[in-house]
């Protein structure tokens, strides 16, 4: 019989996330929501006003923090109940709700920014000095400066602003597709015993240690996708469709320039990551070859990438969990590691467990005003555990980033969101390979280890290249149809598993309906490859106890967004528009890769 996962009702509330901490009621949150309804009418009066003088303006943008500050906390609540229970119609009726109440609000205030382009920026750098609320300022003034010539006039960005709920579909489409209405085959194991495939379990069902568990779930999985891959492939054509429109509705010279430019990032920087990963490509050959010699297999399929390679599955309960995360953290100091502790089990920052219809994947969420929050589906094994650090570093970095910084700044932006959690990451792996010597255990962290730098600095390139590919298509006036993309990605992956890895064509093609959130971010996977490569350059200087690299590093989180993120990250100490932290990772991966053979080799010896 199928073990089924457990209704949302059946998760202990010692077990989720605090979500009335956020609203105590559901009446609390209908009242913040009228609330913020009723500033539309105080938000209209400031049209047309803001170059009167620099009270005003300032005036502007205290109530424009109020306001962002009250939907940005109805919208988490709403989506926190969806997020754990996504067949529940009430809260996704909030969630929308909260969701078009964002766009609306974004639609209403979408004069101010050409009216403090009318300024001028001389005006406001004088202004700075005049009005002490816009000191902290500066830095949002020339960031707008530089994006003069991409802002439109007010009725433009009214009507891109209004645009953002309705081209929001695409994505939402995809994303109840893919947690909601996909149907899995059961998986089987060697005894014919049956487990019910799902998005909180198909990572831990493909490190099973049954190949013909990890088979069938594989397949079952991607099974499900290919079932729906026409409407997934309409839905992604009409995502990157809106990229491209909003790129030159803001005259920017492509899909790629206006993800990057905004935040003074070169584009040399993606494609920078993008050669250099190319070149390393016999690196993740090389993996895949010690990990098919160590298998004992004559071929190594897709399906046997997290196999495991010892025989003993440590249970690592989620209590074991966190004193492994925060004895690996006390390099950072003990505030850092009391407020990762508190957050972890007193004040409930954490939905743990899978249950049915919950969201997929993991993510930390939150909002100034609020806790961070962290959705995972924990599962008592060495992934969940590094997946529990890789988002605790995401909420530290919220944390102290709101803590220091106001509204404005609080949103640290994509390129820097994945170095925080990655660093984590690395630390806590450190010490557990320091202070844990047991083969078997230094096997499966290495393991872990190559399966986020399998995520991370292999698939993410691989749909960097797709995603590339796809907007230029679509720029250059081509369509993009189901077997476009399926055979583009099939391509891609051919080239990162070389001669090592079977190809099943059209399970291997559907890898990019695989990720229901990634590829509408426009040009966001390439910053994952990014965020791991300064991630550990900064956890090297840490480790070996460089002087004030600690402190340069938690300046860097309470930085947030209050400068720009190459400028954020040489603060900490990386510089991301050289190539140096990208082969430096790589490095880190040849040294793990290295390690593992030894390992299983004198496994080898041994037996």
């Amino acid at each position: 019989m199928a073990r089924a996962l457990p209704p949302r009702s059946e998760i202990r509330l010692e077990d989720t996330w605090d979500v009335i901490s956020v609203f105590a009621t559901d009446e609390a949150w209908v009242e913040a929501f009228q609330e913020v309804e009723e500033t539309f009418p105080r938000i209209d009066s400031f049209k047309g006003r803001l170059a009167e003088n620099p009270e005003i303006l300032a005036d502007w943008i205290d109530l424009q923090s109020q306001v962002y500050l009250q939907v940005g906390r109805v919208y988490v609540y709403a989506n926190m109940q969806y997020a754990v229970d996504t067949v529940e119609s009430e809260a996704k009726s909030k969630t929308d709700r909260a969701g078009a109440l964002f766009a609306r609000l974004g639609a209403a205030s979408a004069f101010a920014e050409p009216e403090m382009l009318g300024i001028g920026f001389g005006t406001l750098q004088s202004w700075l000095e005049l009005e002490p609320r816009l000191a902290p300022y500066r830095h949002y003034f020339e960031t707008l400066e530089r994006r003069r010539e991409h802002v439109r006039s007010s009725e433009v960005e009214e009507v891109l602003g209004m645009a953002l709920d309705p081209f929001g579909a695409a994505q939402d489409t995809h994303s109840i597709l893919a947690d909601t209405d996909l149907v899995f085959a059961p998986a089987r194991g060697t005894r014919g015993d049956e487990i019910e495939p799902a998005q909180g379990n198909i990572s831990a069902l493909l490190s099973n240690a049954d190949r013909e568990v990890r088979r069938t779930a594989w397949e079952s999985y991607a099974d499900a996708h290919l079932a729906v891959k026409h409407t997934m492939a309409n839905c992604l054509s009409a995502g990157v469709k809106q990229d491209v429109f909003f790129a030159r509705a803001r005259h920017y010279g492509s899909s790629l320039e206006a993800a990057l430019q905004p935040n003074n990032i070169p584009t040399e920087v993606f494609h920078n990551l993008i050669d250099t990963y190319q070149r390393h490509l016999p690196t993740w050959h090389r993996y895949w070859r010690v990990r098919r010699e160590a298998l004992g297999y004559d071929r190594l399929h897709v399906y046997d990438i997290k196999a495991p390679l010892v025989n003993h599955e440590q249970k690592i309960p989620y209590d074991l969990a966190l004193e492994w995360i925060t004895s690996g953290m006390r390099p950072l100091g003990e505030e850092y590691v009391e407020i990762l502790r508190r957050g972890a089990t007193a004040e409930r920052w954490v939905d743990k467990y899978p249950n049915q219809h919950k969201t997929s994947g993991a993510y930390s969420d939150g909002w100034p005003g609020t806790h961070p929050f962290i959705l995972m589906s924990y599962t008592d094994d060495i992934f969940s555990m590094s997946t529990l650090a890789h988002e605790l570093g995401h909420s530290m970095h919220s944390y102290f980033t709101r803590r220091e910084q106001p509204l404005v700044y609080s949103n640290y932006g994509l390129f820097l969101a994945e170095v925080a959690s990655n660093f984590n990451q690395a630390l806590v792996r450190s010490y557990l390979l320091q202070h844990n010597l047991d083969p078997d255990f230094q096997i499966r962290l290495i393991e872990e280890a190559m399966s986020n730098f399998h995520r991370y600095f292999f698939i993410m390139p691989i749909l960097a290249r797709f995603e590339l590919e796809i907007h230029q298509r679509v720029e250059a006036g081509g369509a993009l149809t189901v077997d476009d993309l399926m055979t583009l990605m099939t391509q891609l992956f051919r080239e990162g598993y070389g001669n090592e890895v079977e190809i099943d064509q059209d399970r291997v093609g559907i890898t990019w309906a695989q990720f229901p959130s990634h590829l509408y971010a426009n040009f966001y996977v390439y910053q994952y490859a990014t965020g791991i490569s300064g991630a550990n350059a900064l956890a090297e200087e840490v480790l070996n106890g460089e002087p004030s690299a600690a402190e340069r590093y938690l300046d860097f989180l309470k930085a947030g967004g209050s400068m720009f993120p190459l400028e954020a990250l040489r603060l900490a100490g990386v510089d991301m528009t050289s190539t140096e932290p990208i082969e430096r990772a790589f490095g880190v991966l040849d040294r793990m890769i290295d390690r593992l053979a030894e390992l299983v080799g004198q496994q080898t010896a041994a037996v």
